[in-house]
């Protein structure tokens, strides 16, 4: 993969979520990538450090991270301990559907605001979350009469635990790299005016930087370039305008692409599939 795209989609959901749990010595290496669906990890036992967003977190047993789609993240794992690990990928509109105006999505959009993806729980919350774990493994591998539904309200039973520690948990310390402060003011600004006019010499001057020692800051702690990352997410942004409803050309322009047949190629190479397919899957 070139550069300019060395960070991609991965991972697929064809289901309403999917339950995975993993222990082995190393886990999967991967560099920066996104998901189209929300990620639920719950370490059980090893070392891991978690990056998302140009935030870092090193995880301990029975912290819960909550990354948002199209969240950029990587994971950097101690192989020298076994690692094991629950992780759930979510399609949050069977969540919506499932229980609405049950609000079990708010922790995850409560970690996109604050920009504080991980919750660690007290004592007497990790003895029920591994309940929790415990119950929706079995109804997971349930074939049985029903076991649609006890997957589903399995998984219900966990979100109301992760939503109730997130509401009593105090806010989380996190790893703060110097100037870590000012790289991720820049990003917030980047998420809230992507559809403007972003330049490098500007988002510097609001840093209080040189325009090299942005640069190098920036790569540094999120391990992309700045380009990349705004060319990411206004890809990300134009992909759900499109899945929305909205044709194509204007969601490539309302997401800042001046120039449309640049757009198509990179959104092709970026999600494997063309405009006007991903408006079809909806």
């Amino acid at each position: 993969m070139s550069e300019s795209f060395k960070y991609s989609r991965e991972g697929y959901l064809n289901e309403n979520f999917h339950y995975f749990h993993l222990k082995d010595t190393a886990g999967q290496e991967r560099d920066y990538h996104f998901h189209d669906f929300d990620k639920i990890v719950i370490l059980i036992s090893g070392g891991v450090d978690y990056t998302v967003e140009g935030t870092s977190y090193r995880l301990r047993p029975w912290d819960i991270l909550l990354v948002r789609n199209h969240m950029i993240h990587k994971a950097v794992i101690d192989v020298t301990v076994p690692y094991e690990r629950v992780i759930i990928y979510l399609d949050s509109s069977f969540i919506d559907r499932f229980a609405p105006d049950g609000g079990l999505m708010e922790c995850f959009s409560r970690a996109e605001f604050t920009q504080r993806c991980l919750i660690r729980p007290g004592e007497e919350e990790k003895s029920k979350l591994a309940a929790c774990l415990e119950n929706m493994e079995e109804c997971v591998n349930d074939s049985g009469f029903g076991a649609e539904v006890l997957r589903g309200t399995s998984l219900a039973q966990l979100m109301v635990h992760i939503n109730r520690i997130m509401q009593s948990s105090l806010p989380m310390e996190v790893e703060a790299p110097e100037h870590s402060e000012k790289i991720s003011a820049a990003l917030s600004y980047i998420n809230e005016n992507l559809t403007e006019e972003l330049s490098i010499d500007e988002l510097a001057a609001r840093s209080y930087l040189s325009r090299y020692h942005f640069m190098h800051l920036f790569k540094a702690q999120t391990g992309y370039t700045v380009h990349n990352y705004i060319r990411q997410k206004r890809l990300n942004l134009a992909a759900r305008l499109i899945r929305e409803g909205m044709p194509a050309v204007r969601a490539a322009s309302e997401s800042g692409f001046s120039d449309y047949s640049a757009f198509h190629k990179a959104f092709v190479k970026t999600f494997g599939i063309s405009p006007g397919k991903i408006k079809k899957q909806g």
